[in-house]
């Protein structure tokens, strides 16, 4: 957005004390023509900006708009510039260069190298290793619809594989456990609803608008609910799989069963999520009890191998 970009240079001008229409362009990935015309706004909004020609020149702005960078510390802008960036590795946009201009803009020449190096200490990378193409396309389609209260519609995979076309009211983007989700007033269920994205088809922003509703915020932390729901089982498993186990419980739940084996508790919940969970591990693992567990899978397992007879 233009007034986004005017306010981006606005902060580097009164950071640095003089810079080229050439390196504010290629900054903003515009023609130095729109950078000459945003010059020229910036002026008529009462904010002196003069340019200088020849080598070395630019624009810059009066002194006396200057301000005390040191209002924000080093642990303030590392914070900011990791957010910012973890933020831009999935959320792409323009209004996303623009703040980090902005806050480049208050790093005290002094102070960048000590700025860079904390920077540097955390790497944020919500990006997935492998996923669903369609999902960047998604969530550039659901922020339009969100800025512009517009309706979307999709196809979406529910429970058990249910294929349903809905139209939604967008209200919030969320990312939890490295997916992303879309919270928003189902027009068919006639209330709030989640979706993730991975398991939407054919999104499109539709030219109707929606009048906002009171919004409720979706339910993300079940804590509370997993413990009362989450029973403990054993099961024997492999060290070659430890490492996917241990996505789902810690190691003080393991315990040596021989050199090659170990004993685990398991949190567990009786549904198609958890079994599907113990079945992923394949022959490396072995539920022992409780018996009831220990017989379903069982049984699963010789529905599998009944796929696989004909």
């Amino acid at each position: 957005m233009k007034v986004d970009r005017l306010v981006s240079i606005i902060m580097i001008l009164l950071d640095k004390k003089r810079i080229g229409a050439q390196a504010l362009a290629d900054m903003f990935e515009v023609s130095p023509r729109t950078i000459y015309r945003d010059i020229d706004a910036i002026n008529m909004a009462g904010i002196p900006v003069r340019g200088a020609s020849g080598v070395g020149g630019g624009f810059e702005i009066m002194p006396e708009y200057k301000i005390d960078k040191k209002v924000f510390s080093t642990a303030d802008l590392s914070a900011l510039l990791m957010g910012l960036s973890s933020l831009s590795n999935i959320v792409r946009g323009d209004e996303l260069v623009h703040a980090l201009a902005k806050v480049k803009s208050f790093i005290p020449a002094d102070r960048a190298k000590d700025i860079e190096l904390k920077l540097n200490q955390i790497c944020i990378d919500l990006s997935p290793w492998l996923g669903n193409s369609n999902i960047q396309t998604y969530l550039e389609i659901i922020k339009s619809a969100l800025q512009e209260n517009k309706l979307l519609s999709f196809e979406y995979i529910a429970h058990r594989g249910k294929s349903t076309t809905r139209t939604v009211e967008p209200y919030q983007l969320v990312i939890k456990s490295s997916h992303w989700y879309l919270q928003g007033y189902c027009h068919k269920r006639k209330d709030f609803r989640l979706f993730r994205l991975s398991r939407m088809s054919n999104l499109q922003m539709q030219e109707e608008t929606f009048a906002l509703r009171d919004y409720q915020k979706p339910i993300l932390d079940f804590t509370d609910t997993l413990e009362t729901l989450q029973t403990e089982i054993k099961i024997r498993i492999h060290k070659s799989v430890m490492d996917r186990v241990l996505d789902f419980c810690s190691y003080e739940d393991f315990s040596p069963a021989g050199e090659e084996h170990y004993i685990v508790s398991f949190p567990f919940i009786e549904n198609e999520y958890y079994y599907d969970i113990l079945l992923s591990f394949g022959d490396k693992c072995e539920c022992l009890e409780p018996s009831h567990i220990r017989e379903e899978m069982k049984r699963r397992i010789h529905d599998i191998a009944a796929l696989y007879q004909n």
